[in-house]
């Protein structure tokens, strides 16, 4: 007779059971395979907020063939992931196969490699039922919240709307960064910059005006303040006044958790969240790698916590002084304090290669696209972690010339350390300063230019899911793994768009995020969230009652929706619609965007005299080089994105490649993309160039 093992996915079966051999039996139970009704409140809120979970609907098969499984098998052992959801998993099959909870039939593992599953098999335990309660308090929560106060939208404003505990709040946030920008009131300023050479010196370099020679800094407001300033300096000798060296160290960035993976995949590799999390999950649960079988490249990727293990710094530090050298070895073992300390949090590692040796480059001969890009940069931000610091000469110079004094600053790397490998991208940064030529107090400069520059202050950025995901996570809102989903969801409803990697709010969003303020205060409001997600976490460290939690929150909650009932009685509000510049051919008023059960389209405002409605296409800002006619981004019936002309049928011109708002030089046409170059696609024309990236933007 063998043991069975059940696990979630058959990639991750697939791997366990190449490390297992032998007297063990391993299936998939795909998910989660127990949830609350999808019909109904399924939350007996008058007995405690007790779940009525059912089996899901199309897993009827799979249920009958695990339990003639189970019940043939010499021993069950629930083998779901280390987190929240995959304790629920694990207490739904327990339930489901009539195992015993409290008996040790619970494996974990933080890493899908032969140590991992032979150190998660060695230590069974019984199912944490804290754990499981956090995740039951949740998802009740989450519940309760969402059917209440979805059939409220769609009384009040339409249907098909939803509102969350997690998802209104993230509106709220992305709402409230777009009022500061329409609130925003940009003020004029004036850059001065002195471009200076010493003397024997061919290098150049810049200094800012920073105020007068007292040291009283100051701020140019006006071009006629700027040019008082020129005027005032005009044949005065520029000298260096004072020069401030110094030297500092960099440490590297500490390896990834959750939610730092998020928002560096989406700076560095343009991945949204779901993206990155789906990548992730292929790599911890197992790829084939050529002279190695299937291995998980990575550990638990939901974690909180920084740590990391003795034997994975020992690795990396080996692959460090084999790669680099001794002296780019971290001479310490480095700590990072981890957000959160929670004990349930703090039993993963922090996200790193399951086998610190196993470069990049040897992988990729086996995987590609996302999760080779997604493995590379947890590869090296880990490695870069146990790496020495980088190490810097650095100096600030002080110019005085008159009555004003100009500042520059600079540093030379003296020891690349750690950024040899990996430098944490620079998103909402600004750009890096250089190396100044060698300067002497006293000395006296030659003025090579005087730049003047006028610039306007700029209001706080949308935020992009990057950002979005660190001001959550500063917050206290949600969890890493809610997250993706959360912002996927905010999408999808329509109350959030994309727009050049920024996440704006639609009128759909304002509307309800308006609704949410004024009848559902709680919901939305930033700290209120935090505290409940503290309250969840202390369910969590077995610390408070799971019932006594959801009840506390409940009874505020039903006061206020039968307050927001009252005061809507009679009520309803009417979503603004976004007008275009797109006229509509039988009556000439301009069409309106509104959103139907299959997403955008386009409809006269003229409803019910006129009825035409039509599919919705986004302009490119190029023009077709047959007609003239704009070209529009279309979708194929495979869903890949190409692009046509306006005029189509009584113009065929389509092409994959991505039109660029850059005209021909030769015929002043639309140029399109194509690797690295642009080509003009008139017919006879052949002019073609390097692509720059950013061109036509």
């Amino acid at each position: 007779m063998s043991k069975l093992v059940i696990v979630e996915s058959p990639a991750k079966a697939k791997t366990i059971r190449k490390y297992l051999g032998d007297g063990y039996e391993v299936t998939a139970s795909m998910g989660h395979i127990r949830d609350l009704p999808a019909s109904q409140l399924g939350v007996d809120v008058e007995h405690g907020y007790t779940p009525q979970y059912i089996n899901i609907k199309g897993k009827e098969k799979l249920i009958r063939e695990l339990k003639s499984e189970a019940k043939q098998a010499d021993g069950v052992l629930l083998a779901t992931d280390p987190d929240r959801e995959g304790e629920a998993i694990s207490w739904h099959l327990a339930n489901l196969l009539g195992l015993d909870p409290t008996e040790p039939n619970r494996v974990t593992f933080g890493e899908i490699t032969r140590k991992g599953v032979t150190e998660g098999m060695s230590h069974p335990r019984a199912i944490n039922l804290d754990l499981f309660n956090a995740q039951q308090a949740r998802r009740v929560l989450d519940r309760l919240v969402g059917y209440k106060l979805s059939p409220f939208l769609w009384r009040k404003v339409r249907r098909g709307l939803s509102a969350g505990r997690v998802q209104s709040v993230t509106v709220r946030l992305i709402m409230d960064r777009e009022k500061e920008i329409e609130a925003f009131k940009p003020e004029e300023y004036w850059n001065m910059d002195a471009v200076l050479l010493p003397p024997g010196s061919q290098k150049k370099f810049t200094a800012r005006l920073y105020g007068t020679a007292a040291g009283e800094k100051f701020t140019v407001h006006s071009g006629e303040e700027a040019k008082k300033i020129e005027e005032a300096l005009k044949g005065k000798e520029y000298l260096v006044s004072s020069l401030k060296k110094g030297h500092r160290k960099k440490t590297p960035a500490p390896p990834f958790i959750t939610s730092t993976l998020q928002q560096e995949a989406s700076s560095r590799l343009n991945f949204t969240s779901t993206r990155t999390m789906r990548a992730a999950q292929t790599l911890y649960e197992g790829v084939d790698i050529e002279g190695r079988g299937t291995l998980g490249l990575i550990t638990y990727m939901r974690t909180d916590s920084l740590r990391v293990s003795d034997e994975a710094v020992a690795g990396a530090q080996s692959f460090i002084r084999e790669t680099y050298g001794e002296k780019y070895v971290c001479p310490y073992k480095r700590t990072y304090k981890s957000r959160s300390a929670t004990a349930a949090q703090d039993a993963h590692e922090a996200i790193r290669p399951s086998v610190p040796g196993l470069t990049p480059d040897e992988v990729e001969k086996s995987i590609s696209g996302d999760i080779a890009k997604l493995y590379r940069l947890i590869w090296s931000r880990f490695i870069a972690s146990q790496m020495s610091d980088c190490e810097q000469d650095t100096v600030s110079a002080s110019i005085t010339a008159g009555d004003y004094l100009f500042r520059a600053s600079g540093y030379v790397v003296t020891f690349d350390g750690f950024s040899a490998l990996y430098e944490e991208s620079a998103e909402d940064k600004e750009k890096k300063e250089g190396a100044l030529p060698a300067l002497s107090e006293g000395q006296t400069l030659k003025l090579k230019e005087l730049k003047s520059e006028q610039k306007f202050t700029q209001p706080p950025s949308r935020y992009t899911e990057a950002t979005l995901i660190r001001c959550l996570e500063e917050n206290g809102i949600g969890r890493p793994s809610t997250y993706a989903p959360t912002i996927t969801t905010i999408i999808d409803r329509g109350y959030v768009e994309r727009e050049a990697k920024k996440l704006k709010p639609t009128l759909l969003g304002r509307t309800i995020n308006e609704l949410m303020m004024e009848q559902f205060p709680n919901i939305v409001d930033v700290t209120f969230s935090a505290d409940m997600e503290r309250k969840l976490d202390k369910v969590e460290n077995g610390e408070v009652d799971w019932r006594s939690t959801v009840d506390d929150f409940y009874q505020d909650f039903d006061k206020e929706l039968k307050q927001a009932e009252t005061n809507m009685e009679g009520k309803k509000i009417k979503v603004p619609d976004e007008e275009t510049d797109e006229i509509c051919e039988k009556c000439g008023r301009h069409m309106v965007i509104k959103i139907g059960r299959y997403g955008k389209f386009l409809a006269c405002p003229g409803f019910p005299e006129c009825t035409n409605t039509r599919r919705l296409v986004k302009d490119t800002g190029g023009k077709c080089p047959k007609c003239g006619g704009r070209m529009l981004v279309r979708r194929s019936a495979k869903g890949r994105v190409y692009y046509g002309c306006e005029n189509y049928p009584n113009c065929d011109f389509m092409t994959w490649d991505e039109p660029v708002p850059t005209l021909c030089e030769k015929c002043g046409a639309t140029l399109f993309k194509k690797g690295g170059k642009l080509y003009c696609a008139k017919e006879g024309c052949g002019f073609e160039k390097p692509y720059v990236k950013g061109e036509g933007q």
